[in-house]
C-alpha cells in the first residue's frame, strides 16, 4: 500500500543497470540474492522496498561492483528503508478508495517536487472542489455507498495539502473543454471555476488553458498526461528519474525510459506555446463561470 519510494526506485534502477553491465539476468540475479525472480524484478522497479544489505554485498560482489558503486547501493538501501517507514502513511486510510496502480501513483505525486498536467476532459484530482470530485464518484460507481464516496471525496481533499507546500511546483495546461464538461448542475460547476481561479493565484501554481479553435495537434494526439520530477535524494545525493503518468480506463501506465520521456517534454513544450497566459487563463475562467451563474 506504501508504494515505491523515491530512493527505492533509484536502488532499483542502479541494480538493473549494474546487472546488465555483468551480462546476469533476473533468474541468475534472484539465485544470487536467494528471491524468486518476480521478487528480483519488484526490487529493481522500486517496488520492493526493504531489502537487506546482506543481499545487497552479495549483488554487488556478483555484478563486480567498485567499492565507491558498493557504498551507493548500500547508501540507497539505507535511504530506501529509512522512507519505507513513514511512505504512503496519509494515505494508507483510504485503502478502499484505492487501486494497485493509483496507488503507486499517489506515492509518485507525495514524492515530487514538480508535477506538469494536460488535461483534456476532468479537472485534474489536485484541484477539485468536493462537489465536483462527488460528480466523478457518482459516475465512476453509482452502486457506491455515500460512505465509498465520501471516502474517495476527503482523498481528494488531503491530496491537495500539497498545493500549501512553498516547495512544490504545479504548472497545469488544460483544455478549454474541461471548463464547457458539466459535472452535475451549473452551481457544482460556478464553485469549481472559482476554485480554479484561486489556485492559480498561489505561489508555485500555474494553469493555462488552450482555448477551443487553438491548433493542437500534439495535445490531440498525446491524451492527457502528468509529469512527475523528483527532488535530489538527501542522503545520496543521487538524482531521481522522472516519470510519466497515463490514466486510462481499464489501466494506467508509468513510463520511465528516456525516450518516451523526451517525447512527453516535447509534448508539454508544443502545448504550452499554444497556451493562454495564466492572466488570460482566469480571464476566460472567470467568463465561463458567470455563464454558469446565470
Amino acid at each position: 500500500m506504501a508504494g515505491p519510494t523515491s530512493a527505492s526506485r533509484t536502488l532499483g534502477r542502479e541494480l538493473a543497470e549494474l546487472r546488465k553491465r555483468a551480462k546476469m539476468t533476473i533468474s541468475a540475479a534472484a539465485k544470487v540474492a536467494e528471491y524468486s525472480p518476480p521478487t528480483m524484478r519488484r526490487l529493481e522497479d522500486g517496488v520492493k522496498t526493504k531489502v537487506t544489505n546482506l543481499v545487497i554485498n552479495a549483488l554487488a560482489d556478483a555484478y563486480e561492483c567498485s567499492d565507491q558503486e558498493r557504498r551507493m547501493l548500500l547508501a540507497l538501501t539505507a535511504e530506501s528503508l529509512e522512507a519505507s517507514k513513514s511512505g504512503g502513511s496519509w494515505w494508507r486510510a483510504y485503502a478502499d478508495a484505492i487501486s494497485g496502480d493509483f496507488s503507486h501513483y499517489i506515492s509518485l505525486e507525495d514524492a515530487a517536487d514538480s508535477v506538469t498536467m494536460w488535461a483534456t476532459s476532468l479537472v485534474p484530482g489536485l484541484l477539485q472542489t468536493r462537489d465536483y470530485r462527488r460528480e466523478i464518484a457518482w459516475a465512476e460507481n453509482p452502486t457506491w455507498t455515500h460512505e465509498e464516496v465520501e471516502q474517495r471525496v476527503s482523498l481528494a481533499e488531503q491530496r491537495q495539502k500539497r498545493l500549501e507546500e512553498p516547495e512544490f511546483q504545479l504548472d497545469v495546461i488544460i483544455g478549454e473543454a474541461v471548463l464547457r464538461n458539466q459535472l452535475g448542475g451549473g452551481a457544482v460547476m460556478e464553485k469549481q471555476l472559482v476554485r480554479l481561479a484561486e489556485i492559480s493565484e498561489l505561489p508555485g501554481n500555474c494553469i493555462r488553458v488552450v482555448p477551443f479553435g487553438t491548433p493542437n495537434p500534439v495535445g490531440l494526439l498525446s491524451g492527457p498526461f502528468v509529469l512527475l520530477t523528483f527532488p535530489t535524494l538527501a542522503e545520496s545525493r543521487l538524482g531521481v528519474p522522472p516519470v510519466v503518468y497515463v490514466e486510462e480506463y481499464t489501466g494506467d501506465l508509468f513510463l520511465e525510459r528516456e525516450v518516451e520521456l523526451a517525447q512527453y517534454r516535447n509534448a508539454v513544450e508544443r502545448i504550452s506555446r499554444v497556451a493562454l497566459a495564466p492572466s488570460e487563463t482566469r480571464d476566460l475562467v472567470a467568463k465561463v463561470a458567470k455563464e454558469y451563474a446565470r
